[in-house]
Order: C-alpha cells, then sequence, then structure tokens
C-alpha cells in the first residue's frame, strides 16, 4: 500500500497539476480531496495544455482512475463542460468517478458569494465569487445537497425544497434580491443529474479496497496551506482545508495509511486576491518574476501578486503538513537573475519573528528580513540531472532545504511534463 498526498506548501497556484500529472503515470489512482472549481491547476503534456478546475490532474492517463472525492464541492455545469473539453480532445473520461458524498454548488451560493462581497465593499475578501463559500458553509450547516441526491428525483426535490425556503428568505430580507424560484432549478440540476449519474458512485469502500490490492494512490490538493481556514490568513483564506490532513478528510483514507506528504512550493512565491503577503514585490522585479512565469490566475485571470521566497511561512507550512518532500517548481524563472532573495525572518515593531503569525493584522505590518544569494546566468530548462544544475542553483535549493527542515526531492525546471529534475525518486 502507497498513498502519497500532493499539497501546496504556499498560497496555491504552485504548479500542483504538474508534480501530479508527472507522477500519476505510477499509480492506480488519483483523488482531489478539496476545493472547487475555484482552484486551477495547469498541465501541459503531449494533449496539449489544459487548465483543470475539477477533473483530478491523473485522467489523461486511461488506466488511473480519477476520482473527485467528498471533500469537493461541484458545480455540474463546470464539471460537465470541462469533461466536454476533455471529450473534444479526444481525452478518455470513463475513469472518471464522483463520491457521492460531494456537495454540489447551487444556483443560490453563487448569487449569495457576489452579494456578500459586495456588501464588504472594500473589505471584500477577493473571493473567485464561484459559490465555494457559501456552499462550504451550508455543507457544515446540514444545509447541503451531496452528489448522491441526484440519483433521486425526489429525495433531491425534498432537500431542495427544505434549503430554498431558508435561501429565498435571505435574499429577499437581507439583501433585498427577488427569490429564486424552485422549478427552474429543480429541472436544470435533474438534467445535470441525468448526464453525472454513471460517473457518481460510493468511493471510500472503491479506496479501500485499492489499499488492500496495494495499489499506490495520489491524493490531489487544491489551493495552498497558507489559505487553510484554521492554519492560514485568516479571514483571507479558502473554504475547505488544503493541508494534508484534509487529504484524509476528503477522501475517507486514514491518516495511517499515509506514506509521503509531497508540498509543492515555487521558487519565488505568489498570491492572488487580498490579504497579508510580506514580501510582495511591487517593482520591476515583482512584474519581471510576474511576466516571465505567466503569472496569471488559472481560474480568474487576474495577475498574480510575486515576491521572494518566504522561508518563514514556508517553516510553518513544512510543520502543519508534516512533509517528507518537497517539490520545488518555476526553478528556471530565476535564470539571469544576478541575485535572488529569501525571506529567514519577519521584522515587527522592534522585535524579529522566525514563526509565521496567526493574526493577518499583525502579518500584514511584517516586513521581511532577506538573505542574499548569487544567481546564475545560464539557462536550467534543458537540464534534467541534479548534477548539471548550476552551483548557484544548488546553493539556493540547499539554503531552501536548511531554512525548512526538509528535503527538496524534485525539481521542475519548465511547465512541459518531461521539465523535471529528480533528486530522489518520489515513487518507488
Amino acid at each position: 500500500m502507497s498513498v502519497i498526498a500532493v499539497v501546496g506548501g504556499q498560497w496555491g497556484d504552485e504548479g500542483k497539476g504538474k508534480i501530479i500529472d508527472f507522477l500519476a503515470e505510477k499509480v492506480e489512482v488519483v483523488v482531489r480531496f478539496s476545493g472547487g472549481d475555484n482552484a486551477g491547476h495547469t498541465v501541459i503534456n503531449p494533449y496539449g495544455e489544459f487548465r483543470m478546475h475539477l477533473v483530478p490532474s491523473g485522467i489523461f492517463y486511461p488506466q488511473v482512475t480519477c476520482i473527485i472525492g467528498n471533500g469537493v464541492v461541484i458545480n455540474p455545469a463546470v464539471l460537465l463542460t470541462e469533461l466536454d473539453e476533455l471529450r473534444n480532445r479526444r481525452v478518455d473520461i470513463n475513469q472518471l468517478i464522483i463520491s457521492d458524498r460531494a456537495h454540489l454548488i447551487m444556483p443560490y451560493h453563487i448569487l449569495l458569494d457576489g452579494l456578500e462581497e459586495e456588501r464588504r465593499g472594500k473589505g471584500a475578501l477577493g473571493t473567485t465569487r464561484r459559490g465555494i463559500g457559501p456552499a462550504f458553509a451550508d455543507k457544515v450547516a446540514r444545509l447541503g445537497i451531496r452528489a448522491g441526491s441526484l440519483l433521486d428525483r425526489n429525495i433531491f426535490l425534498k432537500q431542495l425544497s427544505s434549503t430554498l425556503e431558508v435561501k429565498n428568505a435571505i435574499l429577499t430580507k437581507v439583501y433585498q434580491h427577488p427569490p429564486l424560484l424552485l422549478e427552474e432549478i429543480f429541472e436544470q440540476y435533474c438534467h445535470y443529474g441525468e448526464l453525472l449519474t454513471p460517473f457518481i458512485k460510493e468511493t471510500v469502500s472503491m479506496l479501500g479496497r485499492a489499499m488492500a490490492r496495494g495499489k499506490p494512490i495520489l491524493l490531489e490538493g487544491a489551493q495552498g496551506t497558507l489559505l487553510d481556514p484554521d492554519f492560514g490568513t485568516y479571514p483571507y483564506v479558502t473554504s475547505s482545508s488544503p493541508l494534508a490532513g484534509g487529504g484524509s478528510i476528503g477522501t475517507g483514507i486514514g491518516p495511517r495509511a499515509f506514506d509521503r506528504v509531497i508540498g509543492v512550493f515555487k521558487a519565488y512565491i505568489t498570491r492572488v486576491g487580498s490579504g497579508p503577503m510580506p514580501t510582495e514585490l511591487q517593482d520591476k522585479v515583482g512584474e519581471l518574476i510576474r511576466e516571465k512565469a505567466h503569472e496569471y490566475g488559472t481560474t480568474t485571470g487576474r495577475p498574480r501578486r510575486c515576491g521572494w521566497f518566504d522561508a518563514v511561512a514556508g517553516r510553518f507550512s513544512v510543520q502543519v503538513n508534516g512533509f517528507s518532500d518537497i517539490a520545488l517548481t518555476h526553478l528556471d524563472v530565476y535564470d539571469g537573475f544576478p541575485s535572488i532573495k529569501i525571506c529567514t525572518a519577519y521584522r515587527f515593531d522592534n522585535n524579529v519573528l522566525d514563526s509565521f503569525p496567526s493574526d493577518a493584522a499583525i502579518l500584514e505590518k511584517c516586513q521581511p528580513i532577506y538573505e542574499e544569494l548569487p544567481g546564475w546566468q545560464v539557462a536550467t530548462s534543458e537540464i534534467r540531472d541534479f548534477a548539471q544544475l548550476p552551483s548557484e542553483a544548488h546553493r539556493y535549493i540547499a539554503r531552501l532545504e536548511e531554512l525548512l527542515s526538509c528535503p527538496v526531492s524534485c525539481i521542475a525546471v519548465g511547465p512541459k511534463r518531461k521539465q523535471l529534475v529528480e533528486v530522489r525518486p518520489l515513487l518507488p
């Protein structure tokens, strides 16, 4: 048995899709365990370039079973569009399975998400307005509707009627918005159900059987550690746990089954949306990183905020996830940089902090303390052997390992599947 979780170590967008796509060839099952279509994984492989939002990145291997786990919230319209795009590009989707326990994003979730952001005004959180937060809120409030309910029209109608009564009261009395019509939503989602019924199944026992056979399972995270609702920069966070612990909750695989937890980090750091980011570069260097790495949101298209690597946040991420390995991506973006900086601590008032603050208001006032290392003036995108990387890159990687107390086992030097340097095998 081999269960390996792949988790974002920063604010998301670290390149998890590329790592999953690379590793999936050697596993039997890939399970997406958290988030919704607010997440976006870019995968470039022989089929072309794909921007995945819900379908696990292992879908490009026809022998791999791909599961959308119970920890994901699903907008059926978005999923069906994504499946059509894959079909049109000759990708086999017959191995896709949707957990019957996964919750659905309903029209009122999307509507309330946008209305609440507008109500916040200048204090808006910068959500994607895709209904993710309201859907997870309903899950916890026991008002959610799960994918399995689409298999029975009577059960679905009963649940929808009860929930919509509550939501229409909020829409009309709090936001002065016209109520939504039960019949329209019911018919629309029954149509979705007809199209998705072949994919909706009970998945916990399926994963149990795969583990009993000793087959390797890959757990695909979404977003990143610093967006976790407990450990991230609250309230500027996402609505489900992107941590390795979320991999257990979002799949039904007990934590004792995990063999490795791979943390994916960019060689620098990015963030989309509002919230503190101590190492953000609002200068020509930050702009250079953004343009060189095409740092624009996969889901929203928004320009990402870019900055030097934050080792304070990185250490915290390693701790709360228990990373066994690091996959370092986008190293090639630094090709040609005369020098590179790493944030090793924060300065807050007259104090030096070497731990990540729990209060976003404190983090907002923290100033980075940098260590500067020499850069390298050669291209790394064609290198596949760790020994052939320039000595300055070796020094940079070694310093990250030292600061984070975790080994770098894999390095991405470009967006394509084969642009990887394995320091040590991530899979047997």
